[in-house]
């Protein structure tokens, strides 16, 4: 199974039936769950932070890979990506992806995470790097079962 836990909640249309055209899409290869949790109202980046790592704490299972988006993290072409998750499932039964906030990621996030993935040195909207990393996943197993869509 793959789990997507995301700080911020989706309210663009456009983006939301993206992120239900991945979800059906990729349900067809493995389980997928996206948990969604609010931003911290708090201005102040460090409380914002420690809020959310609170919540994301709670998701997290020691028996899971964790994987965080971050922009120091690690960039890998479309193939590389396909054969981590294949990698990984051989270890671990689900793999956790973590999407930070406006502030990014609590740096304990991080700490407890197998590895960090960064899809670019630019930055992002929290909501469309959400249909990216999905369409990536998607992607991932199109190669993995050596359909058409990968060019």
């Amino acid at each position: 199974m793959i789990r997507i836990i995301c700080i911020g909640k989706v309210k663009e249309s456009y983006f939301k039936e993206a992120i239900l055209e991945y979800q059906k899409r990729i349900s067809k290869y493995t389980k997928l769950e996206i948990i969604e949790l609010s931003d911290s109202s708090s201005s102040d980046i460090s409380k914002a932070l420690e809020v959310e790592k609170e919540e994301i704490l709670r998701f997290l299972s020691n028996k899971d890979y964790i994987c965080s988006l971050a922009i120091e993290g690690k960039q890998y072409d479309s193939v590389a990506f396909s054969e981590k998750i294949e990698k990984i499932f051989v270890t671990y039964p689900n793999i956790t992806f973590i999407i930070g906030g406006s502030y990014g990621l609590h740096s304990a996030i991080k700490e407890k995470s197998h590895s960090l993935l960064s899809f670019s040195n630019m930055t992002f909207p929290h909501t469309l790097f959400r249909v990216l990393l999905l369409e990536q996943i998607y992607r991932s197993y199109r190669i993995q079962n050596h359909e058409t869509y990968h060019k």
